[in-house]
């Protein structure tokens, strides 16, 4: 082994700057950090056609004169000056890392003044040594990156092509505009501008800058506050309607800090879930302000990983702020029908069920179908829930849990809704007009989500009601699969089944959920051995999945008019009417002008 040595100061740099600038993106970040921190509101960056030159200029309040080679010098900052300001944070940098590590493996120019001084600095970097002229120039600072990565060629040979890296840098400016609405920022690239912000201070002008107009009309408001533990969270998200293929438009910003957060990232999945279709992802972009002292930004020199001093209420927090933008409260509303005939609410088994032609119109308790009592009855004329036609079928017993939820409607007022059923097309869609727009709606998909919610709230207080099978076939089944529905027979129960084992190799079903008594327990079988044989961790979610979408009206279902109306008003009450569970859309909305210009009519 060879005898250890003191490295050279510039191969000390050059090995540092490998972890602070992995690309020109990295520089160009770190240029328009130092940029942001001091103060710039406008900041200009210009990039060559092989983005190995790099030029920012920002109107920052600039570097003083007598500080101007010492900022070169590595582990030099006016951002920190002992070990306390580490735990209370509040720029962008604060490292002293960036200008020494771009100096070791490039050429640089700095010019600068501050507004105390007539004239400015200009500032020669190369090979690690600095050298100083005083010049004329505006207040501000302009950065002139030339040569990137020359004396280090293995770097240069890893980067990818020309059009790949300026992606990159588009993609860190981005973050950094929308992190920071209040500065203008411009990328000159090839004589273009990929990236332009005008600085107004107002986000979602940011975000229609950079994307387009029509992506405001899809965002939801994110604004939620903790007052006790100082923690508020800002931004937009996306309805499940409006996903991208790919996570590059989640932004997080930690204090405007541009981060990389696993933490905030599954709180937002966590929201998303049962919203939206396999392989697709949302838009969020959401700012979480904390005290500098909850928060760890030095956990790498590129400053994009941090740790939190109470990371579940960080997760909770962040969740319920996703779920909260995106939950819409929505009550009933008083159709405006007669007195004279009253319907019990209900999900539509009874409509796509072979058995709504042949129930029986005895009130017999032996019957599988009921009336509505005359208490219900009374309920529910109390909130005005009064149709016009007569029931033309009589609603089957296991569906009667819903019907009661839907009587115990959780709204202090009803806010009347305006919507005109106009039809139902191929008997799967259902056509309305609400506020001048056309709506069409995904009858299963609707119902199904309807469903699932009131499911999920029944869940909360007991185990989803069952109904007693005199009568059920003895199943046939392999013998680890009855083992395993023995196993997870108590928690079965909790869903509403009663499984019973005959046999090592036969089962009975005692008892299965009110909700999907229609359906052959043969399906219902195969749908409990695929949850349980799946992932675990998720049972309870995916069980009430694939019960409502087993409960939930067929597409190819007739309904008449009221069953239609009455399909919409309760998915309008759900707190996430966008998707189904499978994160399929429910509604698709033409509006009045679309529709015109369609016919070349003037609206």
């Amino acid at each position: 082994m060879k005898r250890i040595q003191q490295l050279s100061r510039q191969l000390i740099n050059q090995i540092a700057a490998g972890e602070v600038i992995e690309r020109p993106a990295s520089v160009v970040k770190e240029l328009v950090e130092n940029s942001i921190d001091a103060g710039a509101t406008k900041i200009e960056i210009e990039v060559s056609k092989d983005c190995l030159s790099i030029r920012v200029s920002d109107n920052g309040s600039g570097i003083h004169p007598d500080d101007i080679e010492l900022a070169f010098s590595k582990h030099a900052t006016s951002k920190i000056a002992n070990s306390e300001d580490l735990f209370d944070i509040h720029t962008m940098g604060f490292r002293g890392e960036a200008l020494a590590s771009i100096i070791s493996i490039a050429k640089v120019i700095c010019t600068t003044r501050t507004k105390d001084f007539e004239t400015g600095t200009r500032v020669e970097c190369e090979e690690s040594n600095v050298k100083s002229t005083p010049c004329g120039c505006a207040v501000g600072t302009t950065m002139e990156i030339n040569d990137l990565f020359y004396n280090t060629p293995v770097r240069q040979k890893f980067l990818k092509s020309e059009k790949v890296e300026v992606s990159y840098i588009a993609e860190i400016l981005q973050s950094i505009a929308i992190a920071n609405p209040d500065v203008s920022i411009a990328l000159i690239y090839d004589g273009k501008t990929p990236v332009k912000t005008s600085g107004s201070g107002d986000l979602l002008c940011v975000l229609t800058e950079i994307y387009s107009n029509s992506i405001a009309s899809e965002l939801k408001k994110i604004n939620k506050a903790d007052e006790l533990s100082h923690l508020y969270i800002t931004g937009f998200c996306s309805t499940p309607e409006f996903t991208r293929s790919t996570k590059k438009s989640i932004y997080t910003f930690v204090n405007n800090r541009v981060v990389k957060c696993p933490l905030i990232l599954r709180a937002i999945d966590t929201a998303y879930k049962n919203m939206l279709p396999s392989g697709k992802y949302p838009f969020v972009c959401l700012n979480l302000e904390l005290p500098a002292c909850d928060v760890d930004v030095n956990v790498h020199p590129t400053k994009r990983e941090v740790r939190y001093k109470n990371p579940n209420q960080i997760f909770n927090f962040v969740y319920s702020a996703i779920l909260g933008a995106l939950s819409v409260v929505a009550t009933p509303a008083a159709p405006s029908h007669s007195e004279n005939n009253v319907l019990p609410f209900g999900n539509y088994s009874s409509f796509r069920s072979e058995e709504s032609s042949e129930l029986k119109s005895d009130d017999n308790t032996d019957d599988d179908t009921v009336y509505v009592s005359q208490e219900s009855f009374d309920k529910i004329k109390e909130k005005q829930y009064t149709y016009a036609q007569k029931p033309q079928y009589q609603i089957p017993s296991y569906e009667m849990k819903i019907k009661q939820m839907d009587l115990d409607i959780q709204s202090s007022a009803v806010v009347e809704e305006t919507f005109n059923i106009i039809g139902q097309y191929r008997n799967t869609y259902i056509l309305f007009e609400e506020n001048g727009e056309l709506k069409i709606v995904d009858q299963h998909i609707a119902d199904e989500r309807y469903i699932f919610e009131k499911l999920q709230e029944n869940l909360k207080t007991e185990n989803i009601a069952s109904q007693l099978l005199l009568i059920s076939d003895v199943l046939p089944l392999e013998s680890q699969d009855v083992e395993l529905i023995m196993e997870y027979s108590e928690k079965l129960q909790k869903f509403g089944y009663k499984i019973e084992k005959v046999s090592d190799t036969e089962v009975i079903f005692k008892k299965i959920p009110q909700v999907i008594a229609h359906v052959k327990v043969n399906d219902i079988l195969a749908d409990i051995l695929e949850n349980l044989h799946g992932d675990l961790n998720n049972l309870e979610e995916k069980m009430l999945v694939t019960m409502s979408c087993k409960a939930a009206v067929k597409a190819g279902a007739e309904l008449n008019l009221w069953q239609m109306e009455e399909l919409i008003k309760k998915w309008k009450t759900t707190k996430m009417p966008y998707t189904c569970p499978h994160g399929r859309p429910i509604l698709h909305t033409f509006s009045e002008k679309e529709i015109a210009a369609f016919f070349h009519r003037n609206v």
